[in-house]
């Protein structure tokens, strides 16, 4: 049977031939600078890594998540790559432009900084959870508040409402900006999953097309770090 799977400006026109559905975990915040793309290459990376089948869905027009792929060596897990922030080439439809393999069992989201109305309706509307990195300053908690109410509010959130978490990036513990977006999420009653912290280690990873979890040595902070989203996004997928 022929499903309908996801195109943020026309649900309907992507279509794969599947017996599920893959799982869509939108990675976003308007804010630019909060560490998206490096959360999703990562999320992509790791699910890659425990065997899924992964695309990876860029809608940024810096391209980073493409680029990231571009340079992935054919030693890694592979991952399918859906430049979606191109123009079409003539004679090629936005709905042929966004299909992902039939075997696909996951896609990861990288949305551009501004997300905001219709658009961001689509999007949510066409996901199964949404992952929200948060850099902890006050400027970016202002801006994380504004979007995450505008999530709440979106027509597309409101009519089927999906699992939301927050992501605390580029954190370096024990400082006040840290405390303050702890409070902070506390307050939203949504889930803070994890808080990645400050290290080149991503910045090494995304150099070579890979995630943390590619390392053939991973540091075990870095693992730790990413144990309680490993654990989230399981008891989600399993739903």
């Amino acid at each position: 049977m022929t499903r309908n799977i996801w195109d943020p400006i026309k649900p309907k026109g992507t279509r794969l031939v599947s017996h599920e559905q893959p799982k869509r975990i939108l990675v976003a915040n308007a804010k630019g600078g909060c560490g998206k793309t490096t959360v999703a290459i990562n999320v992509a990376a790791l699910l890659a890594k425990d065997g899924s089948h992964v695309a990876l869905i860029d809608h940024d027009p810096q391209g980073s998540s493409s680029q990231w792929l571009s340079v992935r060596s054919e030693k890694l897990p592979s991952i399918y790559s859906v430049a979606a922030f191109r123009r079409c080439e003539v004679n090629t439809t936005r709905s042929y432009q966004l299909n992902v393999p039939s075997n696909t069992t996951h896609i990861v989201i990288d949305t551009p900084a501004g997300l905001s109305g219709n658009v961001l309706s689509d999007h949510l509307r066409h996901c199964d959870l949404i992952l929200i990195p948060v850099v902890p300053s006050a400027i970016d908690i202002r801006a994380a508040t504004s979007f995450i109410k505008n999530v709440l509010l979106s027509p597309g959130f409101r009519i089927q409402p999906k699992p939301i978490a927050v992501i605390a990036n580029r954190v370096k513990p024990n400082t006040l900006g840290y405390k303050k977006l702890a409070i902070f999420l506390a307050s939203l009653n949504i889930p803070f999953i994890c808080s990645l912290r400050d290290t080149q280690h991503y910045v090494r990873a995304a150099e070579f097309g890979m995630g943390i979890h590619d390392f053939t040595s991973p540091h075990e902070k870095d693992l730790s770090d990413w144990q309680s989203l490993k654990n989230w996004l399981k008891i989600q997928f399993e739903r």
